[in-house]
């Protein structure tokens, strides 16, 4: 009796594995700030250090290019540059996704499971503080979860797009800005809301994130603690 024959049966799974892990070493790299907006990615040197052949390389690029992280000119790739206005648009959209996934989620009777859920991610935020791409991925997958959730496929697909645009803006104004955004604490009143099924106060609150998040992104410069804005200083004078 011949022996049945395994190998036209299944699938080569190491080369798409090692892409899937090229991409996602890149990712955490950029999001990182590792590789810094306008910092070219040359490809001897990406594939000795990943372990990776050129090829495969490429093909993890090809992917960044897609998602919006990379960009090319003249042949050369360099992670993507964003501008004050586009991170405006990016969170504008973000911010009108992730307020229909409240909006669907404080509906659920069972969101006392869904809010449980989040809880967790939470918590893998709160295990990664002070440690920004870890934190960044963290902050991402609770957000992605949030969609998730909603079982609403076309949702969670828009997300998911958009969600690479959204990585190339944590390191837009540097990684403080970047880890106070994304503090554990300034996420809790969403899951408050969520779980009195107050669809108001959650689609409220996720707008009210966003434009936070869009304004500390897009300040040219932090003012100093100490100083005294000048409009209080007019009043002050006036009085």
């Amino acid at each position: 009796m011949a022996e049945p024959e395994t190998s036209s049966s299944m699938a080569p799974l190491a080369r798409t594995t090692l892409r899937e892990e090229a991409l996602k070493s890149l990712r955490t790299a950029i999001t990182g700030g590792v590789i810094p907006p306008g910092g070219r990615l040359v490809e001897t040197e990406l594939s000795a250090a990943l372990g990776v052949s050129r090829g495969t390389l490429r093909e993890a690029l090809r992917s960044l290019q897609q998602e919006g992280l990379v960009t090319s000119h003249h042949g050369r790739l360099t992670v993507r540059r964003v501008s004050a206005t586009e991170v405006r648009e990016i969170f504008s959209v973000r911010a009108a996704l992730e307020a229909l996934a409240t909006r669907e989620l404080c509906s659920r009777p069972d969101r006392q499971e869904l809010v449980g859920r989040l809880e967790t991610f939470l918590t893998a935020m709160e295990d990664t503080r002070g440690n920004l791409a870890d934190q960044a991925e963290a902050d991402l997958a609770f957000h992605h979860e949030l969609c998730r959730l909603t079982g609403n496929d076309t949702l969670v697909h828009a997300w998911e797009f958009l969600s690479g645009h959204v990585r190339v803006t944590i390191m837009h104004a540097g990684p403080e800005r970047a880890l106070h955004n994304m503090n554990v604490d300034r996420h809790r009143p969403l899951l408050d809301a969520l779980l009195e099924g107050d669809a108001g106060a959650a689609a409220g609150f996720v707008e009210r994130h966003m434009a936070e998040a869009v304004e500390r992104l897009t300040r040219t410069e932090d003012p100093p603690e100490d100083t005294v804005p000048p409009s209080a200083g007019r009043s002050a004078a006036g009085s």
